[in-house]
């Protein structure tokens, strides 16, 4: 037991099977599949249920816990951190990260991203937790009301003192993350080294196209979240909305995709879904939620993909994408995309021809 860990180690971590990735440009190593809190824990989940998920999750080999600021209030920083003690967790084989902007109260100056917010803030955050640091800590949000140089020099100062290791963004647009990078950049400062966005098999244009350049730039990583696209894709929405749903439990942030698939473009999703069902069972014997996890995991610019769970058995079924994952060629690919058609559309060539796709690009 060290000065960092004031709790007793009880439970040693095996990473199974888990592959393992470089979080964007860093030295960090995720795990493919890792464990959110967001609209469960401290939420529809608490107390020893909790516990129930996080265990199963370690005991397969998932060691990243995701979460935020925002989630549930507060709460589910505090559902996490206690369950780390709980459990017996070793800290230093852990990989925790959280995210400021949204705040707990409503002060002028208790969220956002002004240097004194993300100070205070992460702060906060560490307390909630009950933990000396986390790995990384995530902008939320971008702040359009904060300099970039305060944002960048204020997550810097936050590494500085060792209460985060990297930080990184979430739902930024690619604009602000190269902001971000030539403000860094300038004052010899760490840049961000991922981004949270959301991605999966109907989201793809800003993942697939908006950040295409900054990945071949900077190495940027994404930790994607919304992968099942709020169980969509695990078919479950097909004839309806189950009242055990995550759309029913939390149907006023699910409102517009609730009214979606209602349209003619929601009921042409699930038509999709329908066939992507069968392209699963039949070619690849495993289950439409498997297959959707694999798909977004496969991407190379993918280090990880966030669960979210509020039993501890559907930490088991997502992790059979484990499975799938070398399973997906480049003529399932095809087929996938055949059923999907939504390939976001390469840049234009302005008439002229392609460029040979094994040069540099």
């Amino acid at each position: 037991m060290t000065a960092l860990q004031s709790w007793p180690v009880e439970r040693e971590f095996d990473p199974k099977n888990m592959p393992f990735r470089r979080l964007g440009p860093s030295g960090l190593r995720v795990p493919v599949f890792s464990l959110g809190g967001w609209l469960t824990f401290g939420d529809t989940v608490v107390g020893d249920p909790v516990k129930d998920i996080i265990k199963m999750a370690y005991d397969n080999g998932i060691n990243m816990f995701d979460t935020a600021e925002g989630y549930a209030g507060g709460k589910s920083e505090l559902e996490i951190g206690r369950v780390i003690k709980e459990l017996g967790l070793r800290r230093t084989d852990l990989i925790i990260t959280t995210k400021l902007f949204w705040g707990v109260r409503k002060g002028p100056n208790d969220g956002g991203l002004s240097r004194k917010h993300i100070v205070e803030g992460t702060q906060e955050s560490l307390a909630r937790l009950g933990l000396n640091y986390v790995d990384v800590i995530f902008a939320h949000r971008h702040d359009p009301h904060v300099p970039m140089e305060e944002i960048v020099r204020a997550f810097n100062y936050v590494i500085e003192k060792g209460w985060a290791f990297y930080w990184a963004t979430s739902e930024w647009g690619a604009r602000e993350i190269e902001e971000a990078h030539h403000v860094a950049n300038k004052l010899g400062l760490m840049a961000p080294i991922a981004e949270q966005c959301k991605h999966h098999m109907f989201h793809r244009e800003r993942p697939e196209k908006e950040y295409h350049e900054l990945y071949k730039k900077y190495g940027l990583g994404t930790t994607t979240f919304s992968s099942l696209a709020g169980g969509l894709l695990t078919g479950k929405y097909n004839d309806g909305i189950p009242d055990d749903s995550r759309y029913a439990a939390h149907s006023a942030i699910f409102k517009e995709t609730i009214a979606g698939l209602r349209s003619p473009e929601g009921r042409e999703q699930i038509r999709k879904v329908k066939e992507l069902t069968k392209l699963a069972e039949e070619e690849l014997q495993t289950t439409i939620a498997a297959l959707a996890l694999a798909w977004v995991a496969k991407n190379p610019n993918t280090s990880t993909v966030i669960l979210g769970a509020s039993k501890p058995e559907q930490i088991l079924e997502n992790l059979k994408a484990l499975e799938v994952i070398p399973k997906l060629t480049p003529e399932i690919l095809r087929k996938i995309d055949a059923i999907l058609k939504t390939t976001p559309e390469p840049l234009p060539t302005h008439g002229r021809p392609a460029l040979d796709k094994f040069g540099r690009i």
